[in-house]
């Protein structure tokens, strides 16, 4: 039997899923533990008490400066960034997509300049947000906007265009005109791509985000990874770093179980391959 005909069980699958996991655990105690018993105020690599100390005076402390539990405060702030910048920008590649790649006038005249502002490095026209829309919430939902927006377009295009033909040609010789055929025969096949365009760039939306915190904000998570670095706390910015890794992993399994739950037809096909 070839090897890759040989599918994993459930549980070995998720033996297997969990394996990388323990082996970078065990890397990492085992480093901790060498650089603490040479040097015991070693900052690098803390230990696992030192972890705990910091995610018990970040979340469940509050601040004696503002009062404030500061891991939540600074989660709140950039989900609410996050979530607003990636829907805004799931909504113009949804419209924008979908007219482009149905409309061919269209396409000819905007397709190039998305991909031209496609190709340009968010992070470059980052001070260009900061000076146009100021150091508020408005500049960092923005860069999330022009860092991800281009690329939901440009799939979702791509996707309309690839729809068959023939579709298209039964609805027109049915009587159906463009707006109909939009919204009844290209709209509902073209959501499923969409959920998974989202879930390919929210490593990107995060990103951007964080990049955006860093240089100009007063709250949130990429704030605060920035904010104590002068501190060398490793002891909190890893954790912030863990934290954000499971916020994005809760976001890519909502979305997930959303696009199977909605569009059942879409995942029948071949789950494996949308996964």
């Amino acid at each position: 039997m070839r090897l890759m005909n040989s599918k994993p069980s459930r549980g070995m699958r998720l033996a297997l899923n969990l394996l990388p996991f323990v082996i970078l655990l065990i890397i990492y105690t085992l480093a901790s533990d060498a650089r603490l018993l040479e040097n015991p105020s070693d900052k690098l690599l803390p230990s696992w008490s030192s972890f705990a100390d910091a995610v018990q005076r970040m979340a469940f402390e509050p601040s004696k400066r503002t009062g404030e539990y500061l891991l939540w405060v600074d989660s709140a702030a950039s989900l609410q960034r996050l979530l607003l910048g990636v829907g805004i920008s799931a909504f113009i590649g949804l419209i924008v997509g979908v007219v482009s790649g149905m409309l061919p006038l269209f396409r000819a005249t905007f397709s190039p300049l998305v991909t031209a502002i496609s190709l340009i490095p968010p992070m470059a026209i980052l001070p260009i947000l900061f000076i146009v829309f100021g150091l508020g919430e408005l500049s960092k939902v923005m860069l999330i906007i022009i860092g991800i927006c281009p690329i939901l377009i440009r799939d979702l295009q791509l996707r309309t265009q690839s729809l068959p033909k023939e579709q298209l040609l039964k609805a027109q010789t049915l009587g159906a005109n463009s707006w109909q055929i939009m919204i009844r025969v290209v709209l509902p096949q073209v959501l499923p791509p969409l959920v998974s365009a989202v879930r390919l760039t929210l490593g990107s939306a995060w990103l951007f985000l964080i990049a955006g915190e860093a240089i100009a904000a007063t709250e949130g998570l990429g704030y605060r990874i920035f904010l104590i670095r002068r501190y060398l706390a490793m002891d909190v910015i890893l954790p912030y770093v863990l934290w954000i890794a499971v916020l994005a992993f809760l976001m890519d399994t909502i979305l997930r179980l959303i696009s199977k739950r909605a569009f059942p037809w879409y995942h029948g096909r071949g789950a494996d391959a949308h996964e």
